[in-house]
């Protein structure tokens, strides 16, 4: 995604509402005239706590969008916001519990209100409902290549993939080649099967396989010759190269044409 259509996406109501919420404590309190109004007996300075939890809420931030793979200025809001959100609603009830009831109710609110866009773009995915569902429909086309994401609908990390993978399934879908998605919070035996932890610490959501001939070809990410998980970033351009998709598309292609030929000559 280009910063012009990142600006373009922070200019929906969910990111700057979110953005004014996410530093709503720290401007009330450098702010002359809101600090004398809200905090009139405290000086309009942050004490040794509230800079505490900043700090801490600074490391949080870095260390958990980096696990999620955020790979654009969006996606690390995105997986951002819970966090400053969180970290502001502590902040105004150690300021005040009178303020911090009513800035709990408003992310509340907010969230039903103005939900988080999601991707609206095209897409050209088989949803699967378990594990059964994908094994009947490569065995009813085994002559098909599946590039199958694995997720939970609740990880960030797949949250910020999932425009991605819309996209490449766009670009890259054919007859012989297809997407899917496999939902392994909904269904755990997925996770079972295909080996990948579904917690909330797992850092193996979201994961992209490449199924065909009957067998797994390729997985991101994938344990190393230790079984340590070697770290992927799920970019537009890693997928491509980790799974080599143009020379991948143009290969299904050709055993298309070569397939129809045959047909026209029989």
């Amino acid at each position: 995604m280009s910063y012009k259509q990142d600006f373009k996406q922070l200019l929906k109501p969910y990111y700057w509402v979110n953005i004014l919420l996410s530093i709503s404590y720290v401007t009330a309190k450098r702010t002359g005239v809101i600090c004398s109004f809200l905090f009139p007996d405290v000086d309009c300075e942050l004490d040794s706590r509230e800079t505490e939890i900043l700090f801490f809420l600074i490391i949080v931030v870095m260390l958990r969008t980096r696990k999620a793979g955020s790979v654009t200025m969006v996606n690390y809001l995105s997986s951002s916001f819970v966090y400053t959100k969180i970290a502001n609603l502590i902040l105004w009830f150690y300021a005040d519990v009178r303020y911090g009831l009513p800035f709990g109710a408003l992310l509340i609110l907010s969230s039903l209100v103005i939900p988080e866009p999601t991707y609206q773009g095209p897409e050209l995915i088989t949803y699967f409902r378990g594990p059964q569902t994908l094994d009947e429909e490569r065995a009813r086309h085994k002559q098909t290549t599946w590039l199958v994401c694995l997720y939970a609908a609740w990880h960030p990390a797949c949250v910020n993939f999932a425009p991605v993978f819309a996209e490449l399934s766009a670009s890259y879908s054919l007859d012989n080649l297809k997407f899917g998605k496999l939902d392994v919070g909904r269904y755990p035996e997925a996770a079972a099967k295909y080996r990948v932890l579904d917690g909330p610490t797992s850092r193996q959501l979201p994961t992209l396989l490449l199924l065909a001939d009957g067998r797994e070809q390729a997985r991101r990410p994938q344990p190393d010759h230790s079984g340590k998980l070697q770290k992927f970033l799920f970019s537009k351009d890693n997928v491509r190269a980790a799974f080599d998709l143009d020379a991948l598309h143009q290969q299904c292609k050709d055993t298309l044409a070569a397939a129809q030929s045959s047909k026209k000559t029989e």
